[in-house]
């Protein structure tokens, strides 16, 4: 009985092996091309996890907006820090809540202050770049 199983399973397992293998070489291939013509490290990382198959479960801004309750012109570090305080201590374990919810809340902060601290790096290096006397 148990035998069919067991091969079952194995063969499961390699079909697995085959697909995650195949996906890993054309993420390679992918960014290994993006790098050559010269794209940034951003790119050639989104171009690998679309190759991957992993973007699907990336969230976007607007989903992380929604998720912390927040609109685009509320979106600053403060009231990002407060509403994930609020929204992950709502959904603690420990009073009943939901791990699942708990890390969507997580990840949406996360995201967000990614963004906020791109958003800050760009504004530097613009405010360096009008300081440089052009000759």
């Amino acid at each position: 009985m148990a035998g069919p199983i067991i091969r079952i399973l194995g063969q499961v397992a390699v079909m697995a092996a085959g697909i995650f293998g195949k996906a890993f070489v054309t993420a390679y291939q992918q960014a290994v091309q993006q790098a050559k013509s010269g794209g940034s490290a951003k790119q050639a990382a989104e171009a690998a996890a679309k190759a991957a198959g992993l973007e699907k479960n990336l969230l976007t801004k607007s989903e992380a907006r929604q998720i912390l309750n927040l609109s685009k012109s509320e979106c600053t570090p403060t009231s990002i820090q407060k509403q994930y305080d609020r929204y992950f201590n709502a959904n603690a374990v420990d009073n009943g809540g939901s791990f699942y919810l708990q890390s969507k809340v997580y990840r949406a902060k996360e995201l967000l202050d990614f963004h906020m601290k791109e958003k800050e790096r760009d504004a530097r290096e613009k405010k360096m770049e009008e300081e440089v006397p052009k000759e």
